[in-house]
């Protein structure tokens, strides 16, 4: 390593082979920011010790910040360039006015640079890269290996478990509702393995023929086995050959007069129908192939990206990257596709709408990283234009929505700064809920909403971990969790340390402040009376604070509004703005439910089955005996947990409602 960089722990392919060559750390002073001439001088003191090979160089601002990761075949050239007096638009010279130092780290060739550079801006997202906002992992459905009835479902994540996957598909709807045709077409089982094991007699799916039930022998192993490979092959692309075969198994049985089993294959045939008919465009000559198309309007960026896998269709996603306006279409592609193959195995081919500087340097990082040849193309005819133009097409559409509900979202958060006499319009709105029971397994949530609607990768949930509450006391939990946030807040952002020329660039729209410019607390004046006095104890005086009570009988529309120094007020009826407000509340909720529940789950199978009324030592071995595990038996229908040895309907009701407790019993009042 070169430079000052001392944490970086890149991959180990992309360790440096000779360590004694790397240059000495540097004890350098950090140059004042906001000027450009001050940012180019310190460009030009760690230009001078750049090494003059391919790698990675970061720049840094004052505070420690990364503004900006670039990789170079030539470090020192690139660097150098940076500290030219003229030639760089606003956003380079922006760049670089805040910069104080910078750090390096070499790689063996360029290729190894760019997988680095990717990895970095995931990790580090530096204000001026273009950044992948939504970077979820994407879900595969699985058939497993490792039993000798394989299971079907649906996966994420490392692929730990034997088995073949299938994938990628743009959404988890998407997975289920292929997983659930089949079900229907192949009957394969969908329960885990302890479930599985525990069995006496066929459960629900295979009343209504979802599940061909080798748990019971319903089916021997060679019948179960020949399912599985129906189902392998019509995953693996050879679907016509399958349909051909179950058509064929048809016409012998209705020829037999066995019209049963004839229906059955009818049914299977069905189900396969209704999977290809959710495939939407289908490719003849393509059979693995990621399609990307980028459409830019209204300073947005929107890449499309369509999924093929075995000659179909398994969706598209739309992504809106974070990236200057005034970069381009074909940069903005560069830089998103090395992030969103990071992690992540490329197909053989992939299929871009603009062509890039880059391109090639790309397949060949994605080549070396999948150990197999990988393409990527820019299609100028035929069937790959197609198919290009057709995501391209839903590129627009898909920028036009997110413009339509941005104009739409400026609307109601111009009305929420008039209406709460905001000083600005709120850029990071964050929202506040508790959920408990009775005081137990209490957790404080907190959503944030901003420009562009939820941002579910800032929420955060806090155990409640002070022992000197009373049970059920909403305000000392709330005191805990905001003395928590802005405690924490204080020590990574202190207010007042910005630089000018990052504040004006906040004033300019950033939107990953961590500051927020509005507070909302499910509750009333006891909630805000809390609120305040917490936050003065930590010195912060400047955050706006809006408590929101609910209605008589708890009804929607009919909330009361607390804010110091203003009575208490109402919204009319049928305001937009008390719609919005009552969607920012009700996902405060609904998280802060959700973190509970898991939360209380989790004690209930360390703490055993004692807690349900009704249940003790002999019913729970009872109920172990049966089910296998905790988890079988939270899923468990009525009749089934009655069917238990001395587990009567009573019982089994209780049961059932202990794991399926409706949403609004955990409201955190309670």
């Amino acid at each position: 390593m070169n430079g000052t960089n001392k944490d970086i722990d890149p991959a180990s392919e992309l360790r440096e082979e000779d360590e004694e060559s790397s240059l000495p750390e540097l004890e350098l002073e950090s140059a004042s920011t906001g000027t450009l001439a001050a940012g180019r001088a310190a460009i030009m003191r760690f230009a001078k010790l750049a090494p003059s090979a391919a790698g990675v160089y970061r720049m840094i601002d004052a505070q420690g910040d990364v503004l900006y990761v670039g990789k170079a075949k030539n470090i020192k050239k690139r660097v150098t360039a940076y500290a030219r007096p003229t030639g760089h638009d606003s956003r380079i010279a922006r760049m670089i006015a805040a910069t104080a130092t910078l750090e390096f780290v070499t790689t063996r060739t360029e290729t190894e640079a760019l997988l680095l550079e990717a990895n970095l801006i995931k990790r580090l997202r530096p204000r001026f890269n273009v950044l992948l906002r939504d970077d979820k992992s994407f879900p595969y459905i699985l058939i497993t290996s490792d039993h000798w009835a394989p299971q079907i479902l649906k996966h994420r994540g490392a692929r730990t478990r034997p088995g073949r996957y299938y994938g990628p598909f743009a959404s988890a709807g998407a997975v289920n509702r292929t997983i659930n045709a089949l079900e229907r077409a192949f009957l394969l089982r969908s329960c885990s393995d302890s479930y599985f094991e525990a069995r006496t007699r066929p459960c629900l799916l295979y009343q209504i023929k979802r599940c061909s039930a080798p748990c019971t022998r319903e089916i021997d192993f060679a019948g179960y086995t020949e399912l599985v490979r129906e189902a392998n092959e019509f995953l693996s692309g050879r679907s016509q050959s399958v349909q051909g075969q179950l058509a064929g198994e048809m016409d012998k049985a209705s020829a037999a007069l066995d019209f049963e089993r004839a229906a059955i294959y009818r049914d299977r045939l069905s189900a396969l129908s209704a999977i290809q008919s959710h495939q939407g465009i289908n490719p003849r000559g393509i059979e693995e192939a990621d399609v990307f198309a980028v459409h830019q309007a209204g300073g947005y960026s929107c890449v499309e990206v369509f999924f093929f896998r075995t000659g179909q269709n398994w969706g598209n996603r739309a992504y809106f990257p974070k990236a200057d306006r005034t970069i381009g279409p074909g940069e903005v592609l560069s830089a998103f596709l090395a992030q969103f193959y990071d992690d992540k195995p490329p197909p053989r081919c992939i299929l871009v709408s603009h062509d890039f500087e880059e391109r090639q340097l790309l397949a060949e990082a994605l080549t070396t990283k999948s150990g197999r040849k990988v393409e990527v193309s820019a299609p100028q005819r035929g069937e790959r234009k197609e198919l290009v133009q057709h995501a391209m097409v839903n590129a627009r559409e898909a920028l036009a929505r997110k413009l339509a509900d941005t104009s739409s979202q400026q609307k109601l958060l111009a009305a929420l700064t008039e209406t709460f006499s905001l000083p600005r319009m709120p850029r990071r709105i964050e929202v506040y809920d508790n959920s408990h029971i009775g005081g137990s397994n209490a957790v404080g949530a907190m959503i944030v909403a901003g420009q562009d609607g939820f941002r579910k990768n800032q929420y955060r949930k806090f155990n409640i971990r002070s022992t000197e509450l009373a049970p059920g006391d909403d305000y000392g939990m709330m005191r805990e969790v905001l003395q928590r946030r802005f405690k924490r807040l204080l020590e990574e952002s202190p207010r007042g340390t910005v630089s000018g020329i990052l504040a004006e660039a906040l004033k300019d729209g950033d939107d990953d402040q961590p500051w927020p410019d509005l507070v909302l607390i499910d509750g009333g004046q006891g909630q805000l009376t809390a609120a305040q006095e917490t936050l003065s104890s930590l010195g912060v005086a400047d955050v706006p604070l809006v408590a929101i009570a609910k209605g008589p009988d708890r009804d929607a529309g009919r909330e009361t509004f607390f804010m110091a120094g203003r009575d208490p007020f109402k919204l009319p009826p049928r305001d937009p703005l008390l719609y919005f407000i009552e969607r920012l509340r009700d996902e405060a909720h609904r998280f802060a439910v959700g973190s509970h529940r898991v939360r209380r789950k989790k004690d209930i199978r360390e703490a055993g089955l004692q807690e349900i009324p009704g249940i003790g030592p002999t019913r729970k071995r009872a109920l172990l005996r049966h089910f296998g595990t905790v988890k079988a038996i939270e899923r468990a229908s009525l009749p089934d947990l009655a069917q238990v040895p001395g587990i009567n309907a009573e019982i089994a009701r209780k049961i059932y409602e202990f794991f399926h407790e409706s949403a609004g019993s955990l409201d955190g009042k309670r």
